[in-house]
């Protein structure tokens, strides 16, 4: 138990200027061809300028620009890795007339891969490089459930760990309103009323099982890593796992949804008080949210949370903890003095930015993977 009164901070709202902070502002390689190409308007003054060219060229130039654009508009991983449909059908609990997905942030900020709008979710699979330790861990943005941070807690995170011999699956779910959401106009928390990013965990956790023998992944060493929000998501895996939140839809969803173990890193929406005034909460009280209720057979955890995040505050781990403690899940809780929030794996010179080598360590004492052969 904390024995000592922790000194708390009024729950801020979850923003992406942290991990636009975070991003270095260089339009990756498929954007910067597209940008140097010529735009519509460059082939519709072709003509005007007396190049000899066709009024016919140039309008066939910038329908084909144009649809190239479109193409691009959506979040792809980089070249060798197929993002695959995590539903053969119909998407349960879609939302009518889905506003079309697209990728980066609003008009006038610094370039970076984040995804919006996510209705059709989907997989990417991220083979180990080096040796195969036989585990294989499914990957969880975080974006407050409004967009994904695809690459600093998506690709990134796929690359250190398969470095390390380990299987990384990216899940790209849906958003937003999949979950647990901050409502700025409104100042208020939205819980829906089904949490379809929930669906798209379990039905991918399922979907990796059934693979297993395909992807050499033992089906008994599968686990999640989340971030922020992605961090809610994966403890409420962690914890809705004896029955889907959906009508099962095929074989897939007959193996256990189960993480084998879970790394949750500055997670959100979990403190039963976050969204109270300072003034009157309780702020002894480390209790959880009602929707997530831990169990004796929770997988074992990893938490990690900076005591400065801003934007998630400590106690949502705190809380985590020590429900994991009350249930006796092992659980193991790296908190820091410094560190933020949406720092993910990027160098920063502070001791909490070698906490990938207290995962591997802990991956390690828990019996799924040694990855010290695979550096």
């Amino acid at each position: 138990m904390i024995s000592r009164k922790i000194p708390l901070r009024r729950a801020a709202v979850a923003t992406d200027k942290s991990r636009e902070t975070a991003q270095p502002p260089v339009l990756p390689p498929d954007a910067r061809r597209l940008v140097q190409r010529r735009s519509p308007m460059d082939a519709a003054a072709c003509a005007v300028t007396g190049m000899r060219r066709s009024i016919a060229r140039c309008l066939a130039g910038a329908l084909l620009l144009s649809v190239a654009a479109a193409e691009a508009a959506i979040w792809e991983p980089s070249p060798g890795h197929v993002q695959v449909p995590i539903w053969p059908g119909a998407v349960p609990d879609a939302i009518p007339d889905p506003e079309p997905e697209s990728v980066g942030p609003p008009a006038g900020r610094a370039w970076w891969p984040r995804a919006n709008d996510v209705s059709r979710p989907t997989m990417t699979r991220y083979a180990p490089r080096g040796r195969n330790t036989g585990a294989a861990v499914v990957v969880f943005p975080g974006g407050g459930y409004r967009f994904l941070a695809m690459d600093l807690e998506g690709t990134e995170v796929c690359d250190w760990l398969t470095s390390r011999g380990i299987t990384c699956v990216l899940l790209k779910y849906r958003v937003p309103g999949s979950g647990p959401w901050w409502d700025s106009e409104n100042h208020r928390r939205v819980y829906p009323k089904v949490q379809t990013a929930l669906q798209d965990a379990q039905r991918t956790l399922g979907l990796v099982r059934q693979h297993a023998a395909e992807w050499q992944i033992d089906p008994r060493k599968v686990g999640v890593i989340g971030f922020s929000a992605g961090g809610h998501l994966a403890a409420a895996v962690s914890t809705h796992f004896a029955q889907r939140t959906y009508a099962p839809v095929d074989a897939a969803d007959t193996w256990s949804c189960r993480p084998d173990f879970a790394i949750v890193v500055y997670p959100g929406h979990l403190w039963v008080h976050e969204d109270e005034d300072r003034a009157t909460r309780d702020e002894t009280d480390l209790k959880l949210r009602p929707d997530i209720r831990v169990r004796a057979d929770t997988p074992p955890t990893f938490i990690l949370h900076a005591q400065d995040d801003d934007t998630d505050g400590v106690e949502q781990s705190l809380a985590y903890y020590v429900a994991l403690d009350q249930a006796g899940v092992p659980a193991e809780m790296h908190l820091y003095a410094q560190g933020g929030h949406a720092f993910g794996l990027r160098p920063s010179g502070l001791p909490i930015a070698r906490w990938p080598r207290l995962v591997e360590a802990w991956l390690n004492t828990i019996g799924i993977a040694d990855v010290g052969d695979s550096r």
